[in-house]
This record gives C-alpha cells, sequence and structure tokens, in this order.
C-alpha cells in the first residue's frame, strides 16, 4: 500500500463536511480565487462539498468565478443565490440550512486557508465530542504578507471559552468549523450587525455545545484599512446593546459586567478608526477577558 493509498484510507474514515463561504459585490476576484483555492483544493484533507452563497447581484468579474464554481473548478459544489442582498448572516443561515453533511467549516472570501487547516480541525472535533472549533490565525494585507502580520489567539478550552464569552467573542469566525445540528437547534445565524457570529456562540453554548480552539494558526485573515473603521458608529453600538442585554438576561452576564461592557464597547465604537486599532491590540488581543468588543 502506497503512502497515498493510506492517505486516502484515512481521510475515508472522517466524517464528511461542507466549507461555507458567503459572497457579495464588494469581494474581489482575484481574493477570491485564492480564498477558494486554499480552502479546498489545497488543502491535505478536501471539502466533500464547497457551498457558496451569493449574496445578491454581483459585477461580471466575480460571476465568472461562479460560474467556475458552478462547473466543478473547486470540487463539487452548490452555489445558492439571493436575488437582492440581504446580509451575512441570512447567507449563511441559508448555507448552513442546505449543508447535506452535519459539520460545516467557514471560509471567507478573501482570507487564506493554510492547507493543514481541515486536517486538523475535522479530526478533532470527532475525537474531542466538540461541536464548535476554531483557531489562531495572523493577520495580512497587501503590505504586509501573509504569515508575518500579528498574531490573533483564542482560549483553547472549554472552561476557558465559557469564562472568556461573557466579555468578548471566544472564537475567530473565518476559522471555525461547527456541528450544523447543534447551531440549527438554538436557531442558527440571526441578523446583528458584526456580532451574529458572538450571537451564535452565546447561543450554542447555553445549548450545551461543547468548544474548543487549536492553538495553531490555521487562516491568514486579510486586513484592509477599512477594517476598523467598519467596526465603528452608532448601529454597531445598537448590536452591541441588543446582544449585551440578551447575554444579560441569559445571565451570562452579571448587571455590573453588563454595565462595564457596554461602557467600554461605547468607547471603542466611537473613538476614531486609528483608536479603535490600537484599542483592540492592547485591551483584545492581549488580554485574557478583553474589554468586550468585537
Amino acid at each position: 500500500m502506497t503512502s497515498e493509498d493510506v492517505e486516502n484510507s484515512t481521510a475515508a474514515q472522517l466524517p464528511a463536511f461542507t466549507v461555507l463561504m458567503p459572497l457579495w459585490r464588494r469581494d474581489l476576484p482575484d481574493r477570491l480565487e485564492l480564498a477558494l483555492r486554499t480552502a479546498t483544493l489545497e488543502q491535505q484533507h478536501r471539502p466533500d462539498l464547497l457551498i457558496l452563497t451569493v449574496d445578491g447581484p454581483l459585477p461580471a468579474e466575480l460571476e465568472a468565478v461562479v460560474e467556475d464554481v458552478e462547473q466543478g473548478a473547486f470540487g463539487p459544489s452548490l452555489v445558492l443565490r439571493h436575488e437582492a442582498h440581504r446580509g451575512v448572516a441570512a447567507a449563511l443561515q441559508d448555507g448552513l440550512e442546505s449543508s447535506p453533511h452535519d459539520l460545516v467549516a467557514r471560509a471567507d472570501a478573501d482570507d487564506i486557508c493554510r492547507p493543514e487547516r481541515f486536517a486538523l480541525q475535522i479530526p478533532r472535533m470527532d475525537e474531542e465530542g466538540l461541536d464548535l472549533l476554531g483557531s489562531s490565525m495572523r493577520e495580512f494585507s497587501d503590505q504586509v504578507p501573509p504569515g508575518t502580520g500579528p498574531l490573533r489567539t483564542r482560549p483553547l478550552t472549554h472552561e476557558e471559552i465559557a469564562a472568556y464569552l461573557p466579555h468578548h467573542s471566544p472564537f475567530h469566525h473565518p476559522t471555525v468549523v461547527l456541528r450544523r445540528s447543534v447551531a440549527i437547534a438554538v436557531g442558527g445565524y440571526r441578523d446583528l450587525a458584526l456580532l451574529e457570529d458572538y450571537w451564535l456562540w452565546e447561543r450554542m453554548m447555553l445549548g450545551g455545545a461543547r468548544m474548543g480552539n487549536l492553538s495553531e494558526v490555521l487562516v491568514d485573515y486579510r486586513v484592509d484599512d477599512e477594517l476598523f473603521a467598519r467596526r465603528g458608529g452608532s448601529r454597531l453600538f445598537a448590536s452591541d446593546v441588543r446582544l449585551q442585554r440578551r447575554m444579560l438576561l441569559d445571565r451570562v452576564l452579571s448587571p455590573a459586567e453588563f454595565l462595564r461592557n457596554l461602557v467600554l464597547r461605547g468607547i471603542y465604537r466611537f473613538a476614531p478608526g486609528w483608536v479603535r486599532r490600537l484599542g483592540y491590540r492592547r485591551f483584545v488581543e492581549r488580554s485574557d477577558t478583553g474589554p468586550g468588543i468585537a
């Protein structure tokens, strides 16, 4: 038996899984192609299905890439389309409900999955009885090559994640593999600007999900000049208020933690973008508890 036969036999024993990727008109074709390729063809353990959810009309350049997906250029695929832009939560929920596999791995249309990502994550889901598993990631940009940018980590064990969740999202969304049945049982993705993932993690935890993070960097996360600008303003603070109130009612937060989080989030949301970037570096990525911002 050759080494390739052994690898194929091992892969056949692993549970089937889907990669779920949302797409909308502001994504860029070259970044999308790279994201697709690294999440499928270049994986040591390839997904059984790629679901690409197209959220609204696309320019011709993106449509050309979507046609490649439909024709099988990146392996078995399913393309879902929204006639109008409905938002990322609706796009992800449609993909989640359409997956024939219980394990669903998230990937974004402008990030890079490292080749070993699914070979490490998929076996761990069953070996440790996990319902939600993320990893560390590194930032990159047009000026900072992949693998050289700032490191983003999160707590590793279920107990550490549960203690961290009241203060800050304990997962990097583009790195997670989740169990579809558990996510859907607690309502799946719901619309909440920028925080649809954090809300889902909270509900999954309350629903009894077992959670973990890997220390390995498995995703390179693209950071552009507008990233921290998009994380500010009254609309995002309204999302903060809504989620913090929900967590208070769910008794995930104490009244004191609720007030503390809202004060810190208010400062974060209404600060200038450059201050927001520094605050994130200083108080989230270098803290075990964080100030409760996303």
